[in-house]
């Protein structure tokens, strides 16, 4: 009798277990839970088997560090412009690029691009040190270009940086024709888009002109966590940013605000990519607790009003967990260019403020993910993708 008592008490905690571990399974948290996961994973973007892409060189001017490339693609070719650095610390941009998008087998021993006369550092000083310059080991120079093609012309971004009391934003352009045959020396002369006074990076042009004007996505940080920062400029050669209205908050000054999976935006990485979803923007983002790392989101802007957010990824689409992306400044990643080529989506960063890399992803699946998620939950439902 005790045992037949034993058994049917056996069973029914048997039922009762198995019943609450089907409750679970079938509860929304972890239906949610599992849905975030799987969009996470499809949102991922895989990096190439051949990184590093592009390594320091045996060029004195880019023998220390090479990181943060432009991308752009242009006559079946994909072009690189990256930031280069010497023993002397002085940021320069270099070229390289590639038939397949992996391979660049095409990467001259010259700078392509140098600023004018960085001056800010003593002699003494003017030298690598990732100790005395955390930014990347450089005390000067053109820094994380960002490179557009518009109306036949190729133009870059790029931070002029002399010294912590002298980053702003700054662009040259060549036209395309003299960019793809290698013409470097017919560069523009280089024009200031930031206010004096002000600390501003990581600005980029959208590829195309909005309204008849160019779209200057400057900020992440506007109004609303459903927003973003856009100057329109009808010419940026005669564009005066001291007479501008434009705000443009220092990121690094903000409190930390919990937007999707991140605390702090840190700005935008290449410039977007538009899609028949919408513009696709990569973006800088750290997490609680780790602001020592920075990752890779993802969101989708209005095709109509780019200044709108539709979507954000609920998770990282790329963090720094490879050796290579911390060899050097442990844990950064760090895109400055992007393109779509065949279906695919291919972003170019710096790992560990040290070498080029690059990760991809199927354009279509990665845009499917991004709009199958829930909006940022900071985000208005009516903002919601049909």
């Amino acid at each position: 009798m005790f045992l037949f008592f034993a058994n049917i008490i056996a069973l029914l905690f048997s039922f009762f277990v198995v019943g609450t571990m089907l409750g679970a399974l079938f509860s929304k948290p972890f239906r949610d839970k599992l849905t975030e996961l799987v969009l996470a994973r499809r949102l991922a973007l895989a990096r190439s088997l051949h990184n590093p892409i592009i390594t320091p060189g045996a060029t004195p001017w880019s023998a220390e560090a090479v990181l943060n490339p432009a991308a752009l693609s242009l006559g079946g070719r994909t072009h690189l412009l990256y930031r280069a650095i010497g023993g002397d610390g002085v940021s320069r941009l270099g070229y390289a690029s590639s038939g397949n998008g992996y391979v660049f087998d095409d990467r001259p021993p010259y700078p392509v691009y140098v600023a004018a006369n960085p001056h800010a550092a003593p002699d003494r000083l003017r030298r690598y040190s990732p100790l005395l310059y955390p930014s990347g080991g450089s005390w000067g120079g053109c820094e994380d270009p960002r490179m557009v093609a518009i109306d036949g012309r190729v133009y870059v971004t790029y931070n002029a940086f002399d010294g912590w009391d002298f980053i702003r934003v700054a662009f040259v352009s060549i036209h395309e024709d003299d960019f793809r045959a290698k013409r470097f020396w017919k560069w523009s002369n280089a024009k200031l888009l930031s206010r004096a006074g002000t600390l501003n990076k990581n600005w980029a042009l959208f590829p195309e002109k909005i309204g008849g004007k160019f779209a200057l996505l400057h900020n992440l940080h506007a109004e609303g966590p459903d927003r973003v920062r856009i100057e329109y400029v009808d010419d940026l050669y005669t564009y005066d940013p001291e007479r501008s209205a434009l705000e443009s908050p220092d990121p690094n000054a903000m409190a930390p605000r919990r937007i999707a999976w991140h605390y702090r935006m840190r700005g935008v990485g290449p410039p977007p990519l538009r899609t028949d979803r919408g513009w696709l923007v990569f973006y800088h983002a750290t997490s609680e607790g780790e602001g020592h790392r920075y990752k890779l989101g993802a969101m989708l802007l209005d095709p109509d009003d780019p200044t709108r957010v539709l979507r954000r990824a609920a998770a990282p689409v790329l963090s720094p967990d490879t050796p290579y992306e911390n060899h050097g400044k442990p844990g950064i990643i760090y895109a400055c260019g992007a393109v779509i080529r065949d279906g695919t989506v291919f972003v170019y960063y710096g790992g560990a403020d040290k070498v080029v890399c690059v990760a991809t992803a199927p354009l279509a699946p990665f845009l499917d993910a991004l709009e199958e998620g829930e909006p940022s939950p900071l985000t208005s439902r009516s903002a919601r993708v049909a």
